[in-house]
């Protein structure tokens, strides 16, 4: 028996299309449709979905109310958007993530048979990431939390025991930079909103995103705390307090400019599969005079962050935290660095704000 996925959309053209690529698929049922929110909110009620193809536009009840109502009614079903880019869609696209939706793709323009392969490969691509959230984990117990003042130990369920580091006490002017990548957009909002306005470092963040929606992103972020938060733009002066989220479709570096530390960006290649990579944000920290980079890596599919934080552990003093895997949407990337032994804290979502804080201090 195949995986049962829910499509959710008025446009019967846009049901049509998601249901043909879907049914290519042998990994999958014939899927259910509904025209709104409402039809969808019955049939949930009533079935098992493994995934929700959902649309943010729709008459009677639309998406964004349709996610408040399963989180209301304590629903906990795997939601991708079928998103659009005109209009406020970026920002309900943002909202629609927070709210609960795993991740998103943008609905095409033009459904030409030129580009329809491309699309329908992406589609498949994100609906399985959706479809196997929550169920793909590496169990580590008494990660909630955990604070490594000695030699601490996780294991993973096979066993595997994973080292925590010691933390050592730095002086000096210090960095954060945050990694995210699936379930990353409700993950920031349960982070950034609480880090304090006169946090004593710049924080530089890679969300994985397509060009559109990370302004989108941070503005939202930045009208729900204290802390400053924008989008960064090339040349941007690196200052205290204010967290600088790198742009869709550009990779963020930073550089040394006189006795200062500004942004810039790269066209380089796609790398771990995606642009912005952190990989690459990571490893630009290297020829900087930061006594102290705190990583903190959150949910996310693959490895990113892994290799740049490796690179740079061989020149700069590190503290790096990983949200645990109950937390997680997708428990990929934190598991990839904690695996490193690097970790000096494996902690739930709700503690990471706090553990930023302390890290680093206040002005």
């Amino acid at each position: 028996m195949g995986k049962k996925v829910l499509v959710v959309d008025d446009s019967a053209l846009m049901r049509k299309l998601a249901c043909d690529i879907i049914k290519k698929d042998g990994r999958y049922d014939t899927p259910d449709t509904c025209r709104n929110g409402e039809e969808a909110l019955e049939k949930v009620k009533n079935n098992k979905y493994d995934a929700i193809v959902l649309d943010v536009y729709m008459p009677v009840m639309d998406g964004l109310e349709f996610l408040r109502q399963l989180k209301k009614e304590g629903l906990k079903e795997r939601v991708m958007m079928f998103s659009t880019t005109t209009g406020e869609g970026t920002s309900q696209t943002i909202e629609a993530l927070d709210l609960g939706a795993i991740d998103f793709i943008k609905k095409p323009d033009k459904y030409k048979e030129t580009s329809g392969e491309e699309f329908a490969h992406e589609f498949l691509r994100i609906l399985e990431v959706v479809a196997q959230a929550g169920g793909h984990h590496v169990t580590m117990p008494g990660s909630a939390a955990h604070k490594a003042t000695g030699t601490a130990h996780v294991a993973d369920k096979g066993g595997k025991t994973v080292s925590l580091r010691p933390s050592v006490k730095v002086s000096g002017e210090k960095i954060v930079a945050i990694a995210s990548s699936t379930g990353g957009p409700k993950a920031l909002h349960s982070v950034i909103p609480l880090l304090p306005k006169n946090l004593n470092a710049p924080v530089i963040l890679v969300q994985h995103m397509p060009p559109g929606f990370t302004k989108s992103l941070a503005e939202r972020l930045d009208s729900l705390g204290q802390i400053h938060v924008k989008e960064a733009e090339e040349g941007d002066l690196l200052e205290k307090g204010t967290v600088y989220i790198a742009p869709g479709g550009k990779h963020m570096k930073v550089g040394k400019s006189g006795s200062h530390v500004r942004i810039y960006f790269s066209d380089e290649p796609h790398r771990e599969g995606v642009k912005p990579c952190a990989n690459y944000m990571y490893e630009s920290l290297v020829d900087t005079d930061y006594a102290e980079v705190c990583c903190v890596v959150l949910t996310g599919m693959g490895m990113d962050g892994t290799e740049g934080i490796k690179n740079l552990e061989k020149d700069k003093k590190l503290h790096i935290i990983s949200q645990d895997e109950p937390t997680c949407a997708v428990y990929g990337m934190p598991k990839a660095i904690a695996l490193t032994g690097l970790v000096n804290e494996v902690l739930p979502l709700d503690k990471i704000a706090a553990a930023i804080t302390k890290e680093i201090g206040i002005r």
